[in-house]
C-alpha cells in the first residue's frame, strides 16, 4: 500500500513543517529551527505513538485545513482551537480518526498563537541537514505551506495506550521569563539592569519565529561603541538600538552585533511561543 498524503486545503496565516530542528550546524551559520513549542510537539507525537521528534505542522493564529487520501489518525494540540472533520466538531488535544477524503480543519486559536497538527507516521518530506524543519531566516527546509500543497505521511506505528487526559498546558495569560545576565550585561547602566528585571513589558505584534519582540521601557547603554559580531544562542536577549529587548527564538541568526544582556533558558521558551501580542511580560533573574 502506498503511503498516505495530505492535500493542503487552507494553509492559514503561516503553517510550517517542524520537528526537533537541525542541531550542530551553528558554526556554518545554520540556525537550529524546529518547533517553537517543543513540549506541545512531543505530547502530540506521544499520543499517536510517533517518535517524539516526528515532523508536525506548526500553525500560526488561524490554523489550517487538510484532506488525506487515506484514513489517518491526527492530534491537534498546542494553542487551543476548534477542530472539525467535514464540519463536525471533534476533540482538540486527543487522537481523531480522519476518513479518506474528509477535511480536517484546525481553526483559529482561542488562546495562544501556535497549534500543532501531528499525524500518525509523521510528515515525511525530505530532510535537509538532518531535519524536516522550515527555517524562515535561512530558507532551509520546506517552504511554508500553500493551498494545494501535497504532504507525504509515514507509516504509523502501533497505537499506544492513551492516558485519560493529556496534560496540555494553557497558553500564558502573563509571561515570566527567567534570565541569566550576561555576557554583555556590562554594556548597560546599573539603572537599565534594574529596569530590565523590574519593569513590565508587553509582547509586540512584530514578534515571529526569529524573535519575541517587546514593547516597554528602553534600556540605556553604558558603552555606546560598536560590538563585533559574535555567536548567538537560543534564548539570547539582544538589545537593538531602540533599547527594547528581543528574545531570540528558534530561527534566530547565529551571529549578531548588538549586545546580549542575558539569556533565557530553553525550557522557558515554550511559553514565549504561545504569548499573544499584548501579553504582559516580565524578566526575572534566574537562580
Amino acid at each position: 500500500m502506498t503511503a498516505a498524503k495530505f492535500t493542503v486545503v487552507r494553509a492559514g496565516a503561516l503553517t510550517t513543517i517542524q520537528d526537533a530542528g537541525r542541531t550542530g550546524h551553528a558554526h556554518l551559520g545554520v540556525p537550529r529551527s524546529g518547533a517553537l513549542d517543543a513540549p506541545a510537539m512531543r505530547l502530540a507525537n506521544r499520543l499517536l505513538g510517533n517518535p517524539a521528534d516526528a515532523a508536525v505542522l506548526e500553525t500560526t493564529l488561524t490554523g489550517c485545513a487538510l484532506r488525506p487520501d487515506r484514513a489517518v489518525t491526527v492530534v491537534v494540540g498546542g494553542a487551543p482551537c476548534p477542530v472539525t472533520v467535514d464540519g463536525t466538531p471533534v476533540p482538540w488535544g486527543a487522537p481523531v480518526r480522519v476518513p479518506a477524503g474528509a477535511v480536517l480543519d484546525a481553526g483559529t486559536a482561542a488562546s495562544g498563537v501556535r497549534s500543532y497538527v501531528a499525524v500518525a507516521g509523521g510528515i515525511t518530506v525530505e530532510p535537509v541537514l538532518g531535519s524536516r524543519s522550515t527555517d524562515l531566516l535561512s530558507g532551509l527546509g520546506p517552504a511554508p505551506l500553500g493551498d494545494g500543497d501535497m504532504l507525504p505521511v509515514g507509516s504509523p506505528g502501533p497505537c499506544p495506550p492513551l492516558p485519560p487526559a493529556a496534560p496540555w498546558p494553557a497558553p500564558p495569560a502573563a509571561l515570566t521569563l527567567p534570565v541569566r545576565l550576561g555576557p554583555r550585561a556590562d554594556w548597560f547602566t546599573a539603572g537599565a539592569l534594574r529596569t530590565f528585571t523590574a519593569a513590565a513589558y508587553r509582547v509586540s505584534a512584530h514578534s515571529n519565529r526569529i524573535g519575541l519582540r517587546t514593547e516597554g521601557p528602553s534600556l540605556e547603554r553604558e558603552l555606546t561603541g560598536e560590538l563585533a559580531s559574535e555567536g548567538m544562542v537560543l534564548g539570547a536577549v539582544q538589545v537593538p538600538p531602540d533599547g527594547r529587548p528581543v528574545v531570540f527564538l528558534h530561527d534566530h541568526p547565529t551571529t549578531g552585533g548588538y549586545p546580549v544582556i542575558g539569556v533565557v533558558p530553553e525550557a522557558a521558551l515554550a511559553g514565549a511561543a504561545q504569548a499573544t501580542p499584548g501579553t504582559l511580560l516580565r524578566f526575572v533573574t534566574a537562580g
